[in-house]
């Protein structure tokens, strides 16, 4: 069995037009939703393309669940009301517990969409399983992580991997936020993002790193010698410094 995510709230979804309504607000395509069970990973942004809040939408096969990151439900479905206006669309608290686990997926699981390492997620029971290194597998896949690498009215979703990740689909038309995602993707490079660093030492989330004196990113999560930092790419060059006891450089 898997173990549970007690960081994660579930609330039903309901009403003629949840899926257009949501296809007209997140970074990704929900309407393969309508078609059997599935899980889409999406974010909401602001109007100027900044990251408020990430998701999964999920199809159980019998019902539509939005499975959010506790920290980030009541502002999410605050705001999502306020987009609602007329359409026929309820999202209401549910009591569903998030699973996650790796290895052999029990029968009403579904496979995390964002990479085959983060295993699958079930909706349901509690789960019984072993704690599992979340944030090792994290950092060796370079998966950002709500509230900590992905900061609302912060973090953009191009520099934090979101393409790679599954979490945004460029062919589906517009939502909030879609034209500066769209800008961001045609420029020729990004010059900031989220990478993988080797690191010596440790350092708090959030501590800026400097390169030959100057500030050129932050640390976030850290595990087994790796750190995910986010980086001004041309400038993060050869041994950088988080705080007084931690160096870090890019493999």
């Amino acid at each position: 069995m898997g173990e549970t995510a007690n960081d994660r709230r579930v609330f039903a979804l309901t009403g003629a037009d949840v899926l257009p309504f949501l296809q007209g607000l997140v970074s990704n395509d929900v309407l393969p939703l309508a078609k059997g069970p599935g899980l889409v990973w999406a974010a909401l942004l602001t109007p100027q393309g900044k990251y408020l809040a990430d998701f999964f939408v999920v199809n159980t096969g019998t019902a539509l669940l939005l499975d959010i990151k506790d920290s980030l439900a009541a502002a999410t479905v605050q705001r999502l009301a306020m987009y609602r206006l007329r359409a026929d669309v309820q999202i209401t608290p549910s009591d569903l517990t998030v699973t996650r686990g790796l290895g052999t997926a029990p029968e009403n699981a579904l496979p995390d969409p964002r990479h085959a390492a983060l295993g699958w997620r079930a909706y349901g029971q509690a789960g019984t399983g072993p704690t599992i290194d979340w944030d090792a597998i994290r950092v060796a896949q370079t998966i950002p992580e709500t509230g900590i690498e992905l900061i609302p009215n912060e973090s953009y979703i191009l520099e934090n991997g979101f393409e790679r990740l599954n979490g945004v689909n460029f062919r589906k038309g517009c939502y909030v936020g879609q034209e500066v995602t769209a800008r961001m993707k045609h420029k020729t490079e990004l010059r900031k993002g989220l990478v993988q660093v080797a690191v010596d030492g440790h350092a708090l989330i959030g501590t800026p790193i400097t390169a030959e004196d100057r500030v050129v990113g932050q640390v976030f999560t850290q595990s087994g010698g790796k750190a995910l930092a986010y980086l001004r790419l041309d400038q993060a060059l050869g041994q950088m410094q988080a705080g007084p006891d931690c160096r870090l450089w890019q493999e």
